[in-house]
């Protein structure tokens, strides 16, 4: 049967006596679970299906939301704030160590931009998946590694980060992705560099900076530099000039082991072995130099 029948109570109510059954149905047995499973798994039928393009290079490009509102109230240093961009890099060193199919990452600012190789079968290629497990493993890791960065300065509320994903057929496209962001960040730091020595050292408003900045181009920001604060910018850091990029890399290291032999007694020795990690590069990704000296990025068109 399909119903399972508990110990029955007898009630008395104006001296009659009347029988209740306690019944506890199973309202789910074996049959009735199938049946209903198969009324209402239709709802899976309004899912979107979001498989990503066979063969493409998926990229998974974070964003900081509020970010200027984040770094005002944490008190970023500005124009760069060495500490939260190592706490980018650190976060996004953590999302690769987690999806090892993510060949490259490069990094400005409040954002973050991860490529997956062509072939990579991760949660079956589902856009949503991925950007999803990006966004949260970064997210949580930003959290999870702020006193790491910043000591005991109090992280006041919880950031977040918003994604997308965008395909890339080929090693070119792939490319000048790449290059688009790392230029992006050349035009943004070089105006934030000549913005804030005209505020910080000059005494302009931010509203006077800006009016003296409207209209000039790179050739004008960097002579307002060299002739009025004495800074060449060549000479300014590669982490804020280049951004970072993030690749896997082999590299020897040596470590420390107990080994105790027969008939020995117990000894420490220095064993290398090759290990393959993530790195940090801030250099020209843009040239053919760096693609050149890291063949194994790209898969072959």
């Amino acid at each position: 049967m399909g119903s399972i029948f508990m110990r029955t109570r007898c009630l008395f109510l104006g001296g009659s006596k009347t029988c209740i059954f306690t019944q506890l149905v199973h309202l789910f047995s074996s049959n009735t679970r199938t049946m209903a499973k198969s009324k209402f798994e239709y709802v899976r039928s309004f899912e979107t299906d979001d498989t990503c393009l066979q063969n493409c290079y998926i990229v998974v490009r974070l964003d900081g939301r509020n970010f200027h509102k984040f770094a005002e109230q944490h008190g970023f240093t500005k124009p760069n704030d060495d500490r939260a961009l190592g706490l980018m890099t650190r976060s996004a060193r953590s999302v690769m160590e987690e999806l090892d199919d993510i060949v490259i990452a490069y990094g400005q600012s409040d954002e973050f931009s991860f490529v997956f190789k062509r072939s990579t079968t991760w949660f079956k290629r589902r856009a949503s998946k991925l950007m999803t497990h990006v966004s949260s493993q970064f997210s949580s890791s930003y959290v999870f590694y702020w006193k790491e960065l910043f000591g005991e300065h109090p992280l006041l509320y919880p950031p977040s980060f918003d994604g997308r994903v965008v395909l890339y057929p080929t090693n070119h496209t792939l490319r000048d992705y790449v290059s688009w962001r790392q230029a992006d960040c050349h035009v943004n730091n070089l105006y934030n560099t000549v913005f804030w020595m005209l505020v910080q050292r000059k005494g302009l408003t931010t509203a006077q900076a800006e009016d003296r900045l409207k209209g000039t181009l790179f050739s004008h920001k960097n002579e307002i530099l060299f002739s009025e604060f004495g800074i060449n910018y060549n000479n300014e850091s590669p982490l804020h000039r280049k951004g970072t990029t993030l690749i896997w890399e082999k590299r020897e290291e040596t470590v420390t082991k107990q080994v105790k032999l027969p008939g020995e007694e117990e000894k420490e020795v220095q064993v290398t072995r090759t290990r393959k990690s993530v790195h940090a590069h801030n250099c020209d990704a843009i040239g053919e130099q760096f693609w050149e000296e890291h063949p194994d990025i790209l898969e072959d068109d």
